[in-house]
């Protein structure tokens, strides 16, 4: 069956061997999260090397941000995808998630053997990092997020939820009121894009509609038939994983750190991961470049038993990541209609309204509950804080800084 994905002023088709090469350069460069991935992809393919206009980016980033699934990934996949057609949009995608994939499995081997004082101390200065991170996603997410009271009494109606249910659904139920209260209240606040800017033309994105429908009809098909499934026939714990992180993939709006409490609620949760474990690997995370999600493949690998390790690290990975994906194919043939619908920008605010109470239910449980030990936890996960929001310094340093700090504490007891 033959797709087409054009742009009416792209300068010309490619290769996936040149696509590869792009986006794994991109792979191991871009740090700083999906907003900071979007302009590093920008200043790489509209103003380098113009494999298409400003205008048709636009687009395609307006797409992805609508969409659930990790924004920078989707958009790398778009990217690759007008470039070279499928094989483009799979090798831009393999570039940029490998590099991050492969470093943080490397933490996954080395973590159970950092023991004594030092190794103790880093694993729990990793810890700190998770706090300061997701304190400064939600305070940045509110204010974008929130600016008016409909849409905080939103959010905070979600944290409410959140602190009252403890099922394996539980972020279903708030996502899916997030969407009724904001068509209900949120109209005069939807006459934006998702985007941000205002409605306009853009370029030409086409995938025919038999590939969407199809591509729409695989995702439901896995978010819905795979629970169906489980319940009428014997699962395995191979089943159980891969549904558990097709369904955060397929939850997450926005991408980045919003991932967390998705994660948490199908891996900690549910006793797979421990506490402990899930916030250093989330903490190891902020050290690389690469996508936020692929830290479902340092859950995955801790996950799985030996010597099933990269079975169950690449069985995460294309779990998180597939829901994402077939939401952009099918959903490229109507995004013009659609984006141009009040009801869709009110469905939106509403929906990211909730995000942020999500990231905040998170921040608490299981962030600062498993992290924040002393007096000392809670200076320097305040200090790596205010490094992010006032001093503007990359999570890198931060890294660096609560690594360092948490060994110092613990070698100095």
């Amino acid at each position: 069956m033959e797709t087409e994905l054009t742009s009416s002023r792209a300068t010309g088709t490619g290769t996936a061997a040149e696509v590869f090469g792009v986006f794994l350069k991109l792979g191991l460069t871009c740090f700083g999260g999906p907003i900071a991935h979007i302009g590093y992809f920008r200043r790489e393919v509209v103003e380098q090397r113009r494999w298409l206009d400003e205008e048709t980016y636009s687009d395609l980033v307006a797409l992805c941000q609508f969409l659930p699934g990790p924004a920078s990934s989707q958009v790398g996949f778009s990217l690759g995808l007008l470039r070279a057609g499928w094989l483009g949009g799979l090798a831009a995608w393999c570039g940029f998630t490998v590099p991050s994939v492969l470093l943080l499995l490397s933490f996954a081997a080395i973590a159970p053997d950092l023991h004594g004082a030092a190794g103790e101390g880093f694993i729990h200065g990793l810890k700190l990092v998770a706090v300061a991170v997701v304190a400064q996603a939600v305070f940045d997410m509110a204010r974008r997020l929130c600016p008016d009271r409909r849409r905080t009494a939103i959010a905070l109606a979600a944290v409410a939820i959140l602190g009252i249910l403890t099922a394996v659904y539980a972020q279903l139920v708030v996502i899916c009121l997030g969407a009724v209260l904001g068509l209900a209240l949120c109209r005069p606040a939807a006459t934006l894009s998702a985007s941000g800017q205002v409605q306009r033309h853009a370029g030409e994105l086409r995938v025919s509609r038999l590939t969407g429908a199809l591509a729409l009809a695989l995702f439901c098909a896995l978010l819905f038939g795979i629970p169906v499934m489980e319940r009428l026939f014997e699962a395995g714990n191979a089943i159980h994983a891969f549904e558990a992180f097709y369904r955060s993939g397929a939850l997450v709006f926005g991408g980045g750190h919003v991932i967390l409490p998705l994660l948490q609620q199908a891996t900690v949760a549910t006793g797979w991961v421990s506490p402990n474990a899930f916030l250093a690997g989330y903490g190891a995370a902020q050290a690389i470049p690469g996508p936020m999600s692929t830290f479902a493949a340092y859950l995955g690998w801790v996950m799985a038993p030996t010597p099933n390790h990269w079975a169950g690290a690449a069985l995460a990975t294309v779990g998180i990541f597939l829901p994402g994906l077939l939401l952009v194919v099918a959903a490229l043939p109507y995004w013009h209609a659609l984006r141009r619908h009040p009801s869709m920008g009110a469905v939106l605010s509403g929906v990211n309204a909730v995000v942020v109470g999500l990231l905040a239910s998170a921040l608490y449980s299981p962030v600062w509950t498993s992290a924040v030990m002393s007096r000392i936890d809670f200076a320097i996960a305040v200090i790596g804080f205010f490094m992010l929001t006032r001093w503007k310094m990359p999570p890198l340093a931060v890294v660096v800084f609560c690594a360092l700090a948490g060994m110092l504490e613990a070698m100095s007891r």
